[in-house]
């Protein structure tokens, strides 16, 4: 077997450079890529308009314009609920450092890392810690919030744009392929933007389903704020794996500093727990998964990857694109063996490697319908 080195230097200089591409036009393309996401998500509602004999321009207004008015109502509904957890924020400050000063205390009586340690002391020098790093944590809140700005604001006109010039530019990017070819590839267009719209409207039913889980657990556990809290674990979980963890964190920390009892805290950590295993074993599979059809390796790495890249926008965004690129490598004979190691093509049927609650509900639907 021969090995041409001059196309593996060819290759992974590619590869470098593209990295580079991607780091260094990073605040044009997060935004530029959000959007076109939200275009394929907002494409049947602005041809819904069009329909209406409402021109492409005012119909991409209008899809954009219901989009703001959701979050807005969603935004509103939670208000309340933020301005009393920041008004509590003080009073949770000081609990979290007396439980850390505690934990503290009991790790250094049965290890002794330091002496003479008193809880007083602890207590003090840490608030004061924390106090110095206010100003810090301030400014650098203020500089992300004027970055945030910036970007939705671009990401609202790339998808307006997009909206509008998506004809102009859909027959750009068939110039470029012979016209032999052209239908095929518009059928790859088409089945790309297919796969960004489902993911996106599965992940929207699936933060939806696991918000209402969430919530209706505190408010049975007597949790304050529930709806918050439990949406606000629902939307972190569109981040994989790291994202259902950080979702749980926060309302297992509220309940810690809120309630007497440790047990409140335990209770809201096995909900949460209880609502992540129902939804990777039986809704993610059957609302996302199905639209994606990429395997675990590729959405770890696409995890890594992004947020190695991009940060937390790309460990959102590049789970998509990653099935994306997946439609795309198909239609190429040269690509297909990059397509076959991101999707489920190389897994085995039987293998071990489906979930045990799908095998187990599969067996006892099994033995109830015999």
């Amino acid at each position: 077997m021969n090995v041409s080195f001059q196309k593996l230097f060819y290759a992974i200089a590619t590869a470098f450079l593209l990295f580079a591409i991607l780091i260094f036009a990073k605040p044009i393309l997060i935004p530029l890529s959000t959007a076109l996401l939200i275009s394929f998500i907002l494409l049947p509602l602005a041809k819904k308009f069009e329909k209406w004999k409402i021109g492409n321009t005012l119909a991409a207004f209008l899809s954009i314009f219901a989009v703001i008015l959701i979050i807005g109502g969603v935004t509103y509904f939670f208000s309340t609920q933020i301005i009393n957890v920041a008004q509590e924020f003080t009073h949770f400050k000081d609990k979290i450092i007396r439980a850390f000063a505690d934990v503290s205390l009991f790790i250094n009586n049965h290890v002794s890392f330091m002496e003479n340690l008193e809880k007083g002391e602890l207590f003090n020098r840490m608030k004061v810690l924390l106090n110095d790093s206010t100003g810090f944590l301030v400014s650098k809140t203020v500089s992300n919030t004027a970055t945030f700005m910036a970007g939705l604001l671009a990401t609202i006109v790339f998808t307006f744009l997009l909206l509008i010039y998506r004809d102009g530019l859909t027959k750009a990017f068939l110039a470029f392929s012979p016209e032999d070819n052209r239908e095929r590839v518009l059928r790859m267009f088409k089945s790309v933007q297919q796969v960004g719209q489902k993911y996106l409207f599965g992940m929207i039913i699936l933060t939806v389903v696991i918000g209402l889980a969430n919530s209706i657990g505190l408010l049975i556990l007597g949790i304050d704020n529930p709806f918050l809290f439990g949406f606000l674990g629902a939307a972190l979980a569109i981040i994989p794996y790291i994202g259902t963890t950080m979702g749980a964190v926060i309302p297992v920390i509220y309940a810690f500093v809120s309630y007497d009892s440790i047990w409140t805290a335990v209770a809201v950590a096995i909900l949460f727990w209880a609502v992540q295993v129902v939804s990777d074993n039986f809704l993610t599979p059957r609302i996302v998964g199905g639209s994606l059809k990429i395997n675990a390796l590729t959405a770890i790495l696409s995890l890594f990857v992004g947020a190695a890249v991009w940060g937390l926008a790309g460990m959102i965004l590049f789970l998509p694109f990653a099935a994306m690129l997946k439609v795309v490598c198909e239609e190429f004979e040269e690509l297909k063996p990059i397509a076959l190691i991101i999707g489920e093509k190389n897994k085995k049927v039987g293998d071990g490697s489906e979930l045990f609650l799908v095998r187990w509900w599969g067996k006892i639907k099994h033995r109830f319908s015999g």
